[in-house]
């Protein structure tokens, strides 16, 4: 006997084995969207969208299941034709490439990336912007590029790609911007939807988390010692440094990299024989001080490896470390406690807090085999927002302005609950990746602080050559990691100028107006503002910089490589050129049109308001 489609769709929901489910939805102003699950089984779908006051549009996607079940993985695909689409703008930390829809994988979670990705047209338009409220569990962009066979841009999320503990219900909204608007903007408007959709509140920002910092980092890795720290931060500290992070290296005697030796905590008595009185005598230069942890590596050639077996979140290893659990209460309070009595006894500042971006499955979830025991959050998404929370909370509750840093790529919304700093991940010597990854964290971190990626050059080039690194970061908090006592003292007098440059225009450069123009050549101008003045970095030889003079002091920054600056002027003015060091070098009377203006290599010109 044959059963009708109908009965056989009832026979198989009622059996808990639903067919396939495709279903295309009708999204105002959006060409076609599909939703897909292979294998719905007890749970119903349901949709809605809507053109949106903004002129975005957005889509509502619920899941139920009678009964609490593993989550079914599904898809949503939107296709688009590429048009006037020329480049792609994502978390990726060089993510200018418009890759083959095949091979434009992407994926994001609480402690990587961010849950949207952007297209861009001519003259840096948005074409459009499609942004996700899911900022806690694992999202795979499956696709986000163009589709050779259609001309179209495809973009296809996928949720549900690893293992997630049982639910009985689950939503999530998605965000489509079509708005003919610059891209930066529609970057930063999905960052603030996203915060808003999933009820995310970022951290305060105490001041300090915009002042220039010294690093131990590139300039020691892990060979550091107390006196060796003090003498270079009294140098930092006459050049206006006013923050110290101290690296890996402070917890352990080896020098051999790796993280076999994290887990513990314990100071190292032979590099530091008096940790607090160390700190101390820092803080009697005038900085703060902050100290590196790796939050969840426990190494094998740690005390508490066997105090933690059987609480690693898989079989992995990395550099001689496991990774804990935190859905493990014992895990979180071993972590905030360790924070908390560290803030306390040492007088911390604030801590740098890496490579959170590990706490993820490498395969299986080893908790369902264990039927979750020991683990009172089966999530392993919930259960690290918890940790970060709790962490949040240990380090503040003895200092309420602590400053906390994180590095790219866990510098996403959600991160922004739990930390005030977010650096450009390690780009040393490349001043290209770090004047890039600077300006889309900019675009997307909202008024957490952006932080270089730390700067060391070699110094026998010269000093206005050198400048460049710091031009190039300058519209985020600059940190530094040269050994100073060693530095040239023309490098250091060119130093100096810059600090005090960034302090004195501080508001301007990290707290105005920010746009970076020419997103496909990777930056080449880069502009801020405020009420009273207005900052361009010029970063590509003969580019054209359009000037207008509009009642704000203009500084024009020269790290273009070349000895001139070419400006084209709304009205005719007069530009004060400077050198590397701040120092004057003449004025020249510009016409209206466009001019060339010899400035030299590192310096500036300053057009006053009229």
């Amino acid at each position: 006997m044959k059963l009708s489609a109908t009965l056989l769709a009832a026979l198989l929901a009622l059996s808990g084995l639903a067919a396939q489910l495709e279903r295309a939805i009708a999204v105002p102003g959006v060409d076609s969207v599909v939703l897909a699950c292979e294998n719905p089984g007890p749970w119903k779908f349901a949709t809605s969208a809507a053109r949106m006051d903004d002129g975005t549009s957005e889509l509502v996607i619920t899941l139920d299941a009678r009964e609490a079940a593993a989550p079914p993985e599904f898809s949503v695909s939107i296709n688009v034709p590429q048009c006037d689409i020329w480049h792609r703008w994502s978390h990726e930390l060089e993510s200018v490439v418009m890759k083959p829809h095949w091979k434009s994988k992407l994926e994001t979670r609480l402690s990587s990336g961010y849950p949207f990705v952007g297209f861009v047209g001519s003259d840096d338009a948005n074409r459009i912007t499609v942004a996700c409220s899911e900022a806690k569990r694992r999202v795979v962009f499956a696709e986000a590029g163009g589709h050779e066979e259609k001309a179209t841009v495809s973009v296809k999320l996928a949720f549900f790609t690893e293992p997630e503990a049982p639910l009985s219900s689950y939503s999530v909204r998605l965000r489509f911007d079509r708005r003919d608007v610059f891209f930066g903007d529609a970057i930063a408007d999905a960052s603030r939807w996203v915060t808003d959709s999933a009820r995310l509140a970022p951290a305060p920002v105490p001041p300090d988390a915009f002042a220039p910092v010294y690093s131990t980092w590139y300039s020691f890795h892990q060979n550091i010692s107390d006196s060796e720290i003090e003498a270079e931060c009294a140098e930092a500290a006459k050049m206006g440094m006013k923050v110290v992070i101290v690296d890996d290296g402070w917890q352990t005697d080896d020098n051999n990299l790796g993280y076999a030796f994290c887990g513990d905590w314990e100071v190292s008595t032979n590099r530091f024989p008096d940790f607090a009185a160390h700190i101390e005598r820092i803080h009697a230069l005038g900085m703060k001080y902050m100290l590196w942890y790796s939050v969840p590596f426990v190494g094998e050639k740690s005390k508490n490896y066997e105090r933690f077996k059987g609480m690693f979140v898989s079989s992995r290893s990395v550099g001689g470390g496991r990774i804990l659990d935190p859905r493990f209460p014992e895990v979180r309070q071993f972590i905030c406690g360790v924070y908390a009595k560290a803030m306390k006894d040492w007088r911390l500042d604030g801590m740098k807090l890496d490579f959170i971006d590990y706490i993820n499955f490498s395969g299986a979830d080893p908790a369902v085999k264990e039927n979750y025991a020991g683990r009172d959050i089966k999530s392993l998404a919930e259960a690290t927002d918890r940790l970060m929370k709790d962490v949040r909370k240990a380090i503040t509750a003895v200092k309420p302005d602590a400053l906390i840093e994180f590095r790219q790529s866990y510098v996403g919304p959600a991160m922004r609950q739990y930390g005030n700093m977010f650096r450009a991940r390690d780009c040393e010597g490349d001043v290209t990746a770090n004047r890039s990854r600077i300006a889309n964290m900019r675009l997307a971190s909202g008024s957490t602080a952006v932080h270089a990626d730390m700067l060391l050059w070699n110094g026998s080039d010269d000093p206005a050559s050198s400048a460049r690194f710091i031009l190039s970061t300058i519209f985020g908090a600059v940190q530094y990691s040269m050994m100073l006592r060693t530095t040239p003292e023309d490098h250091k007098r060119m130093m100096r100028h810059w600090i005090e440059f960034s302090r004195r225009h501080e508001d301007a450069l990290l707290h105005g107006a920010f746009r970076p123009h020419g997103y496909g050549e990777n930056y080449p101008v880069i502009e801020a503002w405020n009420d009273e003045e207005r900052i361009i970095g010029v970063y590509a030889p003969h580019r054209i910089v359009r000037i207008k003079q509009d009642g704000c002091d203009t500084y024009i920054l020269n790290a273009s490589g070349t000895g001139e600056l070419v400006l084209d002027l709304d009205a005719p003015g007069t530009a004060e050129v400077f050198d590397t060091y701040g120092e004057t070098s003449g004025r020249s009377d510009l016409s209206a049109g466009i001019s060339r203006v010899k400035t030299p290599k590192g310096g500036y010109l300053v057009m006053k308001r009229k």
